[in-house]
């Protein structure tokens, strides 16, 4: 028999909760197979089979509290691998479209009228864990905003330049999280208290920066870590997010990818955000909030014209952060990406 255990959660989580059975007792299980999915305060995890065979007994039910290394199921390995056929995939079924209720009801009768209902469902352990470090966050922190904006035009002209060569040198696309990345880690250098966090009497600094990239998914907003932004190249960097966002949004992320960030950048901008208030990602003492970039009517050499712009948002704790210093870094922030050719593209 094989013991299907609960994996580590990383070392500040003791507990999570079983929400998905995939397998059921006597169904058979290869190698690689999903059996189960976990929810921790801070991520949902798939339990995939390590040995192939039946699944026998299921010690524990949706909704359950589990413990890492805790057996939740068993597996009967001396069904033997070559005993079992793995079913083909089958193709989906299309669902049949379903007849719609008619919203405005005939002048003549209100029988057609579609029926007014509520529907209650509990909150996921992620979504409250969430809502409880957001608010952790505007309780604890003095939060504080300053804006600016940045022209994109030299960005976007350098990247349609460099754009094929980049690709077929890195086979990655050159976006533009990488040229904010590499700015807030230049800009971080300069000021360390942008890239420091408050514990208890004492000021913890770092001399690396590991980047906090947000990211949406049908659970809720994460933020995965991107280890050592600071060092990463342009490529590293590309990569190093597309395998973050892929792994977040397949529910593949492990703990530790969510754990240590010093600093965090958001983008609201993916999906229409023109001007927001990016909240803390405690401890952390800012966060970049990018948004969506529109044409807009700006001045250069006394001449009215037209540019991609886009408008930057930096939230932090006055507690560590100085007003001046949160200015002159998103200043920095901004002067970097109009002026990108100071970046060294790896080739």
């Amino acid at each position: 028999m094989f013991d299907i255990k609960v994996p580590s959660l990383g070392e500040s989580e003791t507990e999570a909760t079983l929400i998905n059975w995939l397998k059921d007792v006597g169904d058979d299980v290869f190698v690689d197979d999903i059996i189960a999915e976990i929810e921790s305060d801070k991520i949902t995890m798939e339990i995939t089979a390590t040995e192939s065979g039946k699944l026998t007994e299921r010690l524990a039910e949706e909704e359950d509290t589990v413990e890492p290394g805790q057996v939740i199921g068993r597996i009967d390995t001396s069904v033997k691998v070559s005993q079992i056929e793995k079913p083909a995939p089958q193709p989906e079924k299309k669902a049949e479209p379903k007849p719609v209720k008619q919203d405005v009801a005939p002048a003549s009768s209100t029988q057609d009228l579609p029926e007014r209902e509520e529907i209650r469902e509990p909150m996921s352990r992620l979504r409250k864990r969430i809502a409880t470090r957001l608010k952790e966050a505007q309780n604890t922190a003095a939060m504080l905003t300053t804006f600016n904006e940045v022209n994109m035009q030299p960005i976007m002209d350098m990247r349609k330049r460099n754009q094929e060569t980049f690709m077929e040198k890195h086979d990655v696309k050159l976006g533009f999280m990488s040229f904010f990345t590499k700015a807030c880690a230049a800009a971080c250098a300069e000021f360390p208290s942008v890239n420091a966090y408050i514990d208890g009497d004492d000021v913890v600094y770092h001399n690396y920066i590991d980047m906090g990239i947000a990211v949406s998914t049908e659970n809720g907003l994460i933020v995965p870590v991107l280890r050592d932004a600071g060092i990463k190249s342009f490529a590293e960097i590309e990569k190093g997010i597309v395998d973050l966002a892929t792994k977040a949004r397949d529910g593949g992320l492990t703990p530790d990818d969510l754990q240590g960030g010093t600093f965090s950048i958001t983008n609201g901008g993916i999906f229409g955000s023109m001007l927001s208030t990016p909240i803390l990602n405690t401890p952390q003492s800012a966060i970049l909030g990018m948004h969506t970039i529109q044409q807009r009517p700006v001045v250069e050499n006394d001449v009215i014209i037209a540019r991609p712009m886009m408008y930057l948002a930096l939230s932090y704790d006055h507690r560590l952060i100085d007003g001046k210093d949160a200015v002159q870094f998103l200043v920095r922030v901004k002067t970097l990406l109009e002026q990108p050719e100071t970046f060294d593209l790896g080739f």
